[in-house]
């Protein structure tokens, strides 16, 4: 069985969820967000390796809340870096010797069943690099400054990217180790790694995602993101010990 590291990433800024508090945090049925994305992966068999990337500002206090038990857990916590890039660099650059495929995910991404992850890695095992997308089906308007609409921007081909991401531990390492000249020659923010990656020149596999596979960006996404895990598939997890609310 292949092994894999999962990279989550729990370093952004969230300032669209507001608050004074980071979103990582908040808390789904009583537990954290970045507690839930963890929890996705660490009782995986072909997870070896789990890595939290924290920002800075956030640190101690993960440390101090939470360090004992995510240490139980066997995760390894990371601090994370100015931009999402730079986190999961940050991410990359502490992976265990044995990995053979890194999963990179947003902690703010918690509706994502068993078998979806199973899905993704399959896709990656085969071709080095795969990405959950969905398209897009809603009217996309460019805004002007003023608030007026302007263009209707053809959604014909549009996807939305998801995560997790997976690709092969030598391909997306070899993404990174050129990311200040991929950076220029994109000409733009890097805002996921499947953009990295086929920058380097390695094609990315598009795989089916969900549509219920949400980003939480604000508050009322809890509310969205609550009902969906009702309804979501789910492989049976034990509850108790570290995962018991009351030890966090």
């Amino acid at each position: 069985m292949s092994k894999m590291a999962v990279i989550v990433v729990a370093a952004g800024s969230g300032k669209r969820f507001g608050g004074n508090e980071s979103k990582i945090f908040a808390k789904l049925d009583n537990q954290p967000l970045f507690l839930r994305a963890v929890q996705l992966f660490v009782n995986r068999e072909d997870v070896c390796q789990t890595i939290l990337v924290v920002s800075p500002a956030d640190m101690n206090q993960m440390k101090s809340k939470f360090g004992a038990n995510l240490g139980f857990m066997g995760v390894k916590l990371v601090e994370g870096g100015a931009e999402r890039h730079d986190s999961v660099a940050a991410g990359l650059a502490a992976l265990n010797d044995d990995v053979e495929f890194v999963a990179v995910h947003d902690a703010a991404r918690v509706c994502v069943a068993y078998e979806w992850i199973d899905t993704i890695f399959a896709a990656a095992q085969q071709s080095g690099a795969a990405v959950p997308v969905v398209p897009v089906t809603s009217t996309l308007k460019r805004v002007k400054p003023d608030k007026t609409l302007g263009e209707t921007v053809p959604r014909d081909g549009l996807y939305m990217a998801q995560t997790p991401q997976i690709f092969r531990r030598d391909v997306i390492k070899a993404a990174y180790a050129g990311l200040e000249e991929l950076k220029k020659l994109e000409g733009k923010a890097i805002t996921d790694d499947a953009q990295l990656v086929s920058a380097s020149g390695f094609p990315v596999t598009a795989v089916d995602g969900d549509a219920r596979n949400i980003k939480i960006t604000t508050r009322g996404d809890l509310t969205l993101a609550g009902a969906i895990l009702k309804c979501l598939p789910q492989k049976p997890v034990a509850r108790g010990g570290v995962f018991e609310e009351a030890r966090w």
